[in-house]
């Protein structure tokens, strides 16, 4: 073992530039790999983290136009929901839906604490508002069913909310004044998906204070019993035909309603993630084979150059599996080292990628979203990929080496 180190250390010192040359191919093309995956693993953790504590499984319905005449009707007419349809929502689809709710929003409220004065938009909502929406209850409590039989005004805020009016007061107790309306603050709620923070009233309170009658601005509904795309475009188009005969418009009309199938949106933001996923998996494998072409072209010129030292080797008895292992030794040698090289390099770099951008989120006051978030590979993927860079440097050296194998001792004496 130490007369064959010996030799791939003296081969290796002869050719110093080549060697190096080759050695940078490799490191680099395991080195890009690892910093590529970690960048898709970066968007692919920050499109996870904006969907964490929404409800998936559900649909948002909003109201909308006609764009199709129907029975004798023009297209065009506006499409309004109210509380009827919240009530087909909840009962005539047993087989699928498990909870319905609804918002009725006031917009453009002028929220006051003292000297401190915010214009926010009020939503009135259901006391499973949380189960439905990406929303943390952070302080007090949420609205409960008491609140909506009674129509409390009590308000559920924003932190951010919180902070503009109350600064680093705790808020919960206090009383807000919304337009001559005083509400008593009970909860204060988180949300990273909001682009627009709005506070929570009851959906019984806000439709009386503001005389909103039963209307309702759109429903939401968790459900259960679909699997895919197909399942989820069939409940569509049968909760269209019915909540088509209550509104009188065609079921195939798709501008009277609009459905945000979060369900159907998760499907295609995986699938987004395997593609992307499989792209840089493909341009880094092409990049890897860049490195595994010079370690089997510089095997080559080895085979070739050394042709004189084998034949002498095979004329003193050397047995033709010395000479495969020898030549084979060398080219895993060079994979190997240089193959850990760019694996380290690209695990620090992606760690230097995690401590400076790791979490990257926009942050204009009113909305934030994170677009970056924990751009890591796993250690068993970076142990994988070297691995399969050494076998593939092996695999590289062995076709040269079955060459030099071949060679008959007189005509390899007889080369220069």
């Amino acid at each position: 073992m130490i007369d064959l180190i010996q030799e791939i250390y003296g081969t290796v010192m002869r050719n110093k530039l080549r060697t190096a040359l080759t050695g940078f191919s490799v490191a680099w093309g395991i080195f890009m790999l690892i910093v590529l995956l970690g960048a898709g693993n970066g968007l692919i953790h920050a499109f996870e983290g904006q969907a964490e504590g929404m409800m998936m499984n559900s649909m948002k319905i909003f109201p909308g136009h006609t764009s199709k005449p129907y029975m004798g009707m023009q297209e065009g007419r506006q499409i309004s929901l109210d509380n009827r349809d919240l009530l087909i929502t909840g009962t005539a689809f047993p087989e699928h839906v498990i909870t319905a709710g609804a918002t009725v929003s006031q917009s453009e409220a002028t929220l006051s604490y003292r000297k401190e004065h915010l214009s926010i938009g009020i939503d009135g909502v259901f006391p499973n508002y949380p189960d439905l929406e990406a929303v943390k209850l952070k302080e007090g409590r949420f609205i409960n069913r008491r609140d909506m039989a009674e129509k409390r005004k009590i308000m559920v805020i924003h932190e951010k909310t919180a902070r503009s009016l109350f600064a680093d007061k705790n808020p919960v107790g206090e009383y807000v004044n919304a337009a001559g309306v005083v509400y008593r603050v009970v909860g204060v709620y988180r949300d990273q998906n909001s682009f627009s923070p709005t506070a929570l009233v009851p959906f019984t309170a806000l439709q009386a204070v503001y005389a909103k009658g039963d209307s309702i601005d759109n429903l939401t509904f968790t459900i259960k019993g679909l699997a895919d795309e197909a399942d989820n475009a069939a409940f569509e188009a049968d909760y269209r035909r019915t909540i088509g005969r209550q509104k009188l418009f065609d079921p195939t009309d798709d501008s009277a309603i609009w459905i945000w199938n979060r369900f159907t949106q998760y499907l295609q933001q995986q699938s987004a993630a395997r593609i992307l996923h499989a792209a840089i998996w493909v341009i880094g494998i092409f990049t890897l084979l860049s490195g595994i072409v010079g370690v089997s072209n510089i095997m080559l010129i080895t085979v070739r150059e050394r042709t004189h030292e084998f034949g002498i080797r095979k004329a003193l008895g050397a047995k033709p599996s010395s000479i495969l292992w020898l030549i084979v030794s060398e080219s895993v040698a060079i994979t190997a080292f240089f193959g850990y090289v760019g694996m380290a390099a690209g695990i620090a770099a992606t760690e230097y990628m995690n401590a400076v951008a790791g979490k990257q989120t926009i942050d204009a006051g009113v909305f934030s979203m994170t677009f970056f978030e924990n751009p890591t590979v796993d250690m068993s993927v970076a142990v994988q990929a070297t691995l399969t860079l050494i076998i593939a440097g092996t695999l590289a050296g062995l076709f040269p080496a079955l060459k030099a194998v071949k060679i008959r001792p007189i005509k390899a004496l007889r080369a220069e």
